[in-house]
């Protein structure tokens, strides 16, 4: 079986139908699952839940995902998640929030957004002088324990950084990256910045051995019109994200 990984869209369409290019020109698979944080983000977010909604991908609820659905459009609330939540109808935010926190690809297989308990802690990430870094391999175990014992193989998002981690005695944990925000700064304390490194777009495929052949994992990163889309997040007024979208690295004045 051959699983198409999809992560952290952000609203960028443009990425999006290049990953979904990309695939067909690789012979396609046999299902595909987006790991959630879908829209939110100063680019497409309708057009995006449009081809999302026609795709019907089995999807799970991200932090954004759910921030853009329930949270009040004021001051308080994240700037991406409120232009992504003024743009998208009544219909689509409920859509968003129905989504499940945690979802059974195929057996033994674990599709999550962030931890398989919270839809916004890090589960591989640790945050050293103001970067995302990998965690401790103790530490990642403590925040796995909410995890099915039969899961062999956790797909998972959020930290927008590709990783590929084997659990000794226990499951390959899989990260594709961002589709469309290569890098972010988030302000929440402790502050931070992750950064992929380049404009790419970038999602996963994994294939399933069966029948004693081993399971193999491809990170892929894919190159699209990024400059439209850095001039799109200029346009609404995120000079940052059109940082990130041009460099997948944050500003200067974001980074430690």
């Amino acid at each position: 079986m051959r699983l198409a990984v999809l992560a952290d869209i952000h609203g960028n369409v443009l990425a999006l139908d290049a990953v979904l290019e990309d695939m067909a020109r690789r012979g396609g698979a046999d299902l595909t699952v987006n790991l959630g944080d879908s829209v939110s983000g100063p680019l497409w977010p309708r057009e995006t839940m449009e081809r999302l909604e026609a795709l019907n991908l089995p999807t799970v609820r991200g932090n954004h995902d759910r921030r853009v659905a329930v949270d009040p459009a004021d001051e308080t609330m994240w700037a991406s998640d409120i232009y992504a939540r003024q743009r998208l109808t009544p219909a689509q935010r409920d859509t968003l929030f129905a989504q499940p926190l945690i979802l059974e690809i195929a057996p033994g297989v674990i599709a999550f957004h962030a931890r398989p308990d919270h839809d916004e802690k890090y589960l591989l990430d640790a945050i050293v002088d103001r970067q995302l870094v990998r965690a401790p391999l103790a530490a990642i175990r403590r925040r796995l324990k909410a995890l099915d014992p039969a899961c062999r193989i956790a797909l998972c998002g959020h930290s927008h950084r590709p990783e590929l981690i084997r659990i000794p005695d226990g499951p390959v944990i899989f990260n594709p990256g961002s589709i469309g925000c290569p890098a972010y700064d988030d302000d929440t304390p402790p502050a931070h910045v992750s950064e992929q490194g380049s404009p790419h777009a970038r999602y996963g495929i994994v294939t399933l051995g069966g029948a004693g052949q081993p399971d193999s994992f491809e990170m892929i990163a894919v190159e699209y019109d990024h400059e439209a889309a850095a001039r799109q997040a200029e346009q609404a007024g995120r000079p940052e994200w059109a940082h990130g979208l041009r460099t997948g690295f944050m500003p200067e004045a974001a980074r430690p």
